[in-house]
Protein backbone atom coordinates (compact mmCIF):
# COMPACT_ATOMS: atom_id res chain seq x y z
CA UNK A 1 0.00 0.00 0.00
CA UNK A 2 1.50 3.30 -0.74
CA UNK A 3 2.23 5.17 2.29
CA UNK A 4 0.11 8.49 1.08
CA UNK A 5 -3.17 6.15 1.25
CA UNK A 6 -2.43 4.29 4.35
CA UNK A 7 -5.33 4.92 6.52
CA UNK A 8 -5.58 7.42 8.79
CA UNK A 9 -5.48 6.39 12.58
CA UNK A 10 -6.94 7.78 15.54
CA UNK A 11 -4.08 8.44 18.33
CA UNK A 12 -3.48 10.54 20.92
CA UNK A 13 -0.33 12.51 22.44
CA UNK A 14 -0.50 13.35 25.61
CA UNK A 15 2.44 15.70 27.69
CA UNK A 16 3.84 13.75 30.49
CA UNK A 17 4.03 15.92 33.65
CA UNK A 18 7.14 16.01 33.84
CA UNK A 19 9.99 18.36 31.93
CA UNK A 20 10.28 16.59 28.37
CA UNK A 21 7.90 13.50 27.10
CA UNK A 22 4.81 12.68 25.73
CA UNK A 23 2.46 9.49 25.82
CA UNK A 24 1.36 8.23 22.16
CA UNK A 25 -1.88 5.95 23.09
CA UNK A 26 -4.07 3.99 20.57
CA UNK A 27 -1.09 4.22 17.05
CA UNK A 28 -0.71 0.85 15.74
CA UNK A 29 2.90 0.74 14.35
CA UNK A 30 2.52 -2.95 13.37
CA UNK A 31 0.01 -1.49 10.31
CA UNK A 32 1.67 0.81 7.41
CA UNK A 33 2.00 4.52 8.93
CA UNK A 34 0.66 7.26 6.36
CA UNK A 35 2.32 10.49 5.99
CA UNK A 36 0.10 12.81 7.43
CA UNK A 37 0.26 10.48 10.91
CA UNK A 38 3.94 10.46 10.29
CA UNK A 39 4.11 13.78 10.34
CA UNK A 40 2.16 14.41 13.23
CA UNK A 41 4.53 11.96 15.79
CA UNK A 42 7.65 13.85 14.13
CA UNK A 43 6.05 17.12 15.40
CA UNK A 44 5.19 15.90 18.80
CA UNK A 45 8.68 14.26 18.93
CA UNK A 46 10.63 17.65 18.22
CA UNK A 47 8.40 18.97 20.77
CA UNK A 48 8.31 16.70 23.52
CA UNK A 49 11.54 15.32 22.89
CA UNK A 50 10.24 11.68 24.43
CA UNK A 51 7.56 9.90 22.71
CA UNK A 52 6.27 6.76 24.92
CA UNK A 53 4.64 4.29 22.27
CA UNK A 54 2.37 2.21 24.55
CA UNK A 55 1.28 -1.28 24.50
CA UNK A 56 3.38 -1.82 21.12
CA UNK A 57 3.25 -5.39 19.49
CA UNK A 58 5.54 -5.36 16.55
CA UNK A 59 8.57 -7.28 14.99
CA UNK A 60 12.21 -5.89 15.14
CA UNK A 61 11.65 -5.73 11.27
CA UNK A 62 8.85 -3.66 11.84
CA UNK A 63 10.43 -1.48 14.17
CA UNK A 64 13.25 -1.57 12.02
CA UNK A 65 11.61 0.04 9.13
CA UNK A 66 9.21 2.07 11.09
CA UNK A 67 12.80 3.83 12.40
CA UNK A 68 13.97 4.53 8.76
CA UNK A 69 10.86 6.70 8.38
CA UNK A 70 13.34 9.17 10.23
CA UNK A 71 16.19 8.39 8.47
CA UNK A 72 18.90 6.21 7.81
CA UNK A 73 20.21 3.56 10.59
CA UNK A 74 23.62 3.47 12.62
CA UNK A 75 25.19 -0.05 13.24
CA UNK A 76 26.71 0.19 16.81
CA UNK A 77 30.34 -0.99 17.08
CA UNK A 78 29.54 -4.08 19.57
CA UNK A 79 28.06 -5.92 16.55
CA UNK A 80 28.83 -8.90 18.29
CA UNK A 81 25.35 -8.15 20.26
CA UNK A 82 23.50 -7.78 16.84
CA UNK A 83 19.89 -9.46 17.04
CA UNK A 84 21.10 -12.00 14.48
CA UNK A 85 17.94 -12.08 12.47
CA UNK A 86 18.37 -7.89 12.08
CA UNK A 87 21.58 -6.70 12.40
CA UNK A 88 20.48 -2.66 12.81
CA UNK A 89 19.14 -4.06 15.98
CA UNK A 90 20.96 -3.78 19.28
CA UNK A 91 20.12 -5.89 22.02
CA UNK A 92 20.11 -4.21 25.46
CA UNK A 93 19.99 -7.48 28.01
CA UNK A 94 21.51 -8.62 31.15
CA UNK A 95 20.06 -12.52 29.91
CA UNK A 96 22.91 -14.92 29.57
CA UNK A 97 22.77 -18.03 27.39
CA UNK A 98 25.60 -20.92 27.89
CA UNK A 99 27.58 -18.37 29.94
CA UNK A 100 27.76 -15.64 27.17
CA UNK A 101 25.78 -12.50 27.38
CA UNK A 102 23.00 -12.10 24.52
CA UNK A 103 23.34 -8.38 24.96
CA UNK A 104 25.15 -5.04 26.46
CA UNK A 105 24.07 -5.51 29.77
CA UNK A 106 25.55 -2.20 31.33
CA UNK A 107 24.25 0.20 28.53
CA UNK A 108 23.89 3.61 29.34
CA UNK A 109 25.55 3.10 32.90
CA UNK A 110 26.35 6.86 32.28
CA UNK A 111 24.64 9.73 31.25
CA UNK A 112 25.03 9.81 27.64
CA UNK A 113 23.81 11.17 24.08
CA UNK A 114 23.87 7.93 21.54
CA UNK A 115 26.85 7.99 19.15
CA UNK A 116 28.12 11.57 19.96
CA UNK A 117 31.13 10.03 19.76
CA UNK A 118 31.14 9.95 15.85
CA UNK A 119 31.77 12.43 13.64
CA UNK A 120 27.86 11.89 13.27
CA UNK A 121 26.26 11.52 15.68
CA UNK A 122 22.95 9.79 16.04
CA UNK A 123 19.16 12.04 15.70
CA UNK A 124 17.38 9.75 18.45
CA UNK A 125 17.16 5.85 19.27
CA UNK A 126 14.19 3.58 19.55
CA UNK A 127 14.14 1.07 22.36
CA UNK A 128 11.32 -1.84 22.59
CA UNK A 129 10.78 -3.40 25.64
CA UNK A 130 10.89 -7.42 25.43
CA UNK A 131 11.26 -8.70 29.13
CA UNK A 132 11.13 -6.29 32.30
CA UNK A 133 12.53 -6.98 35.62
CA UNK A 134 9.73 -6.90 38.44
CA UNK A 135 12.11 -4.35 40.19
CA UNK A 136 14.25 -1.14 38.76
CA UNK A 137 15.19 -1.22 35.21
CA UNK A 138 14.37 2.29 35.00
CA UNK A 139 15.39 4.90 32.18
CA UNK A 140 15.85 8.58 32.98
CA UNK A 141 15.80 11.35 30.41
CA UNK A 142 17.54 15.01 30.92
CA UNK A 143 16.57 18.05 28.99
CA UNK A 144 19.97 20.13 27.36
CA UNK A 145 17.49 22.68 26.14
CA UNK A 146 16.35 23.45 29.57
CA UNK A 147 20.05 22.94 30.79
CA UNK A 148 21.33 25.62 28.25
CA UNK A 149 18.83 27.62 29.15
CA UNK A 150 19.05 27.92 32.88
CA UNK A 151 22.95 28.20 33.15
CA UNK A 152 24.63 30.78 34.31
CA UNK A 153 25.03 33.81 32.01
CA UNK A 154 28.84 34.33 32.61
CA UNK A 155 29.35 30.28 31.72
CA UNK A 156 27.11 29.99 28.47
CA UNK A 157 29.42 33.13 27.41
CA UNK A 158 32.22 31.05 28.42
CA UNK A 159 31.15 27.79 26.59
CA UNK A 160 29.11 28.73 23.84
CA UNK A 161 31.87 28.69 21.24
CA UNK A 162 33.96 25.90 22.71
CA UNK A 163 34.67 22.26 21.00
CA UNK A 164 34.91 19.19 22.94
CA UNK A 165 36.83 15.52 22.68
CA UNK A 166 34.15 12.78 22.88
CA UNK A 167 35.92 9.09 22.66
CA UNK A 168 33.52 5.84 23.02
CA UNK A 169 36.98 4.75 24.83
CA UNK A 170 36.71 7.22 27.74
CA UNK A 171 35.10 5.06 30.36
CA UNK A 172 35.18 1.45 28.30
CA UNK A 173 37.83 0.25 30.66
CA UNK A 174 35.83 1.35 33.64
CA UNK A 175 33.37 -0.63 32.54
CA UNK A 176 34.75 -3.85 32.13
CA UNK A 177 36.52 -3.63 34.97
CA UNK A 178 32.83 -3.02 36.88
CA UNK A 179 31.40 -5.88 34.31
CA UNK A 180 34.36 -8.58 32.98
CA UNK A 181 31.52 -10.10 30.29
CA UNK A 182 31.40 -6.74 28.19
CA UNK A 183 34.01 -7.51 25.36
CA UNK A 184 37.61 -6.68 24.90
CA UNK A 185 37.93 -4.51 21.58
CA UNK A 186 39.35 -5.09 18.50
CA UNK A 187 41.86 -3.19 16.81
CA UNK A 188 39.27 -3.31 14.09
CA UNK A 189 36.49 -1.74 16.35
CA UNK A 190 39.45 0.65 17.79
CA UNK A 191 39.69 2.24 14.61
CA UNK A 192 36.14 2.51 13.79
CA UNK A 193 35.76 4.73 17.29
CA UNK A 194 38.93 7.59 16.84
CA UNK A 195 37.64 10.65 18.88
CA UNK A 196 35.51 13.09 17.53
CA UNK A 197 35.42 17.21 17.71
CA UNK A 198 32.36 18.12 19.14
CA UNK A 199 30.53 21.93 19.94
CA UNK A 200 29.55 22.13 23.50
CA UNK A 201 26.82 23.79 22.56
CA UNK A 202 25.12 22.57 19.73
CA UNK A 203 21.65 24.10 17.72
CA UNK A 204 18.99 21.65 17.13
CA UNK A 205 19.40 21.47 13.28
CA UNK A 206 15.52 21.19 12.60
CA UNK A 207 14.07 23.61 15.79
CA UNK A 208 17.18 25.91 16.00
CA UNK A 209 17.00 25.19 19.51
CA UNK A 210 20.17 25.37 21.66
CA UNK A 211 21.52 22.42 23.75
CA UNK A 212 24.47 21.21 25.78
CA UNK A 213 26.11 18.40 24.21
CA UNK A 214 28.47 17.01 26.98
CA UNK A 215 28.58 13.95 28.85
CA UNK A 216 30.18 12.40 31.71
CA UNK A 217 30.21 9.05 29.10
CA UNK A 218 32.23 10.27 26.45
CA UNK A 219 33.46 13.46 26.79
CA UNK A 220 36.98 13.91 27.40
CA UNK A 221 38.16 17.03 27.39
CA UNK A 222 37.63 20.80 26.34
CA UNK A 223 39.66 21.87 23.69
CA UNK A 224 42.47 24.37 23.38
CA UNK A 225 42.25 25.42 26.95
CA UNK A 226 44.57 24.30 30.09
CA UNK A 227 43.51 21.02 31.53
CA UNK A 228 42.67 22.09 34.51
CA UNK A 229 40.20 24.53 33.59
CA UNK A 230 38.55 21.99 31.13
CA UNK A 231 38.11 19.80 33.99
CA UNK A 232 36.36 22.34 36.44
CA UNK A 233 34.03 23.56 33.52
CA UNK A 234 33.18 19.88 32.57
CA UNK A 235 32.59 18.90 35.90
CA UNK A 236 29.92 22.09 36.25
CA UNK A 237 28.38 21.31 32.87
CA UNK A 238 27.84 17.64 34.25
CA UNK A 239 26.59 18.27 37.32
CA UNK A 240 24.06 21.46 35.77
CA UNK A 241 22.78 19.18 33.03
CA UNK A 242 21.08 16.29 35.53
CA UNK A 243 19.29 19.00 38.25
CA UNK A 244 16.43 17.03 38.89
CA UNK A 245 14.25 19.58 37.52
CA UNK A 246 15.35 18.82 34.10
CA UNK A 247 14.72 14.88 34.23
CA UNK A 248 12.06 12.34 33.12
CA UNK A 249 12.33 9.01 34.60
CA UNK A 250 10.69 6.27 32.61
CA UNK A 251 8.87 3.58 34.06
CA UNK A 252 8.75 0.86 31.93
CA UNK A 253 5.93 -0.92 31.29
CA UNK A 254 5.15 -4.12 29.18
CA UNK A 255 5.52 -3.60 25.28
CA UNK A 256 6.62 -0.27 25.84
CA UNK A 257 8.57 1.78 22.81
CA UNK A 258 10.23 4.62 23.55
CA UNK A 259 11.92 7.35 21.04
CA UNK A 260 14.40 9.38 22.54
CA UNK A 261 16.04 12.40 20.47
CA UNK A 262 20.04 12.17 21.20
CA UNK A 263 19.94 16.39 19.92
CA UNK A 264 18.14 17.01 23.00
CA UNK A 265 18.48 14.85 25.56
CA UNK A 266 21.02 12.90 27.67
CA UNK A 267 20.03 9.72 28.97
CA UNK A 268 21.06 7.03 31.83
CA UNK A 269 19.44 3.67 33.13
CA UNK A 270 18.93 3.19 36.46
CA UNK A 271 19.80 -0.56 36.69
CA UNK A 272 18.18 -3.28 37.73
CA UNK A 273 19.05 -6.54 40.39
CA UNK A 274 21.24 -8.29 37.48
CA UNK A 275 19.65 -11.94 38.74
CA UNK A 276 16.22 -9.89 37.10
CA UNK A 277 15.77 -10.86 33.42
CA UNK A 278 16.10 -7.48 31.11
CA UNK A 279 16.05 -7.10 27.82
CA UNK A 280 15.08 -4.26 25.10
CA UNK A 281 15.75 -3.86 21.28
CA UNK A 282 17.35 -0.73 20.07
CA UNK A 283 17.25 0.92 16.59
CA UNK A 284 19.56 4.03 16.04
CA UNK A 285 18.82 6.86 13.25
CA UNK A 286 21.13 9.09 12.23
CA UNK A 287 21.80 12.64 12.14
CA UNK A 288 23.75 15.38 11.33
CA UNK A 289 27.09 17.06 11.81
CA UNK A 290 26.71 18.96 14.97
CA UNK A 291 26.99 22.92 14.63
Amino acid sequence: MPLDNAARQDFDIRPLNAPLGAEVLGLDLSRPLGTADLARVHRAHLDHHVLVFRDTHITPAQQVEFSRRFGELQIHVLRQFQLPTQPEVLVISNIRENGEPIGLGDAGHYWHSDLSYKATPSLGSMLHAQELPEEGGDTLFANQHLAWDTLAPELQREVEHLQAEHSYLARYEDLRKLNPWRPALTQAQIDEVVPVRQPVVRTHPETGRRALFVSEHFTTRILDMPEARSRELLDALFEHSTKPEFIYRHQWRPHDMVFWDNRSLLHLAAGCPPEQRRKLYRTTIAGDVPF
